[in-house]
């Protein structure tokens, strides 16, 4: 797997499998025991339904097990984020 620096991926642009703008990546959730990445924390972009996400102020999360691809921008599976609404 090829690694990739935290640093690298500030502000990079999320979407979900279909395409859909799903916001900008502010920080990223670690489990401090185990060292395991738990959540992307997303600022999400004004046209996102947030409904379905856990929310802090104005920042959602998506369960970093959604994620399918990190390059140019940050691939989230669709089905995994639907199956968790």
């Amino acid at each position: 797997m090829q690694k990739i620096s935290a640093l690298k991926l500030s502000n990079k642009r999320v979407v979900d499998s279909e395409g859909s703008e799903m916001g900008m990546l502010h920080n990223i959730v670690a489990d401090a025991g185990t060292g395991m990445l738990r959540e992307l924390v997303v600022k999400p972009a004004e046209e996102l339904d947030t409904s379905r996400f856990k929310k802090e102020g104005d920042y959602i999360f998506v369960p970093f097990d959604a994620v399918k691809a990190i390059k140019d921008v940050i691939v989230v599976d669709s089905e995994k984020i639907r199956t968790r609404a």
